[in-house]
């Protein structure tokens, strides 16, 4: 099992990668780089499904004692 603090650090390095695609997006957006949109919320996504399948990994080791 990993430790409770690792299970925080993926969560938080997740949530950050999620902030700076979100703010990349939008200046994708407003400098018309269309293709980039769609690269950077694909990255967003994957960065979703990183932190919600960690945070269910840290409760599932949290609450099993």
């Amino acid at each position: 099992m990993m430790p409770k603090k690792l299970w925080w650090v993926i969560i938080f390095l997740s949530l950050a990668v999620n902030v700076v695609m979100l703010q990349w997006t939008v200046e994708a957006y407003y400098g018309l780089e269309y293709e980039l949109v769609f690269t950077f919320t694909i990255v967003a996504l994957i960065s979703v499904v990183i932190a919600f399948l960690s945070y269910l990994g840290w409760r599932k080791q949290e609450y099993s004692k």
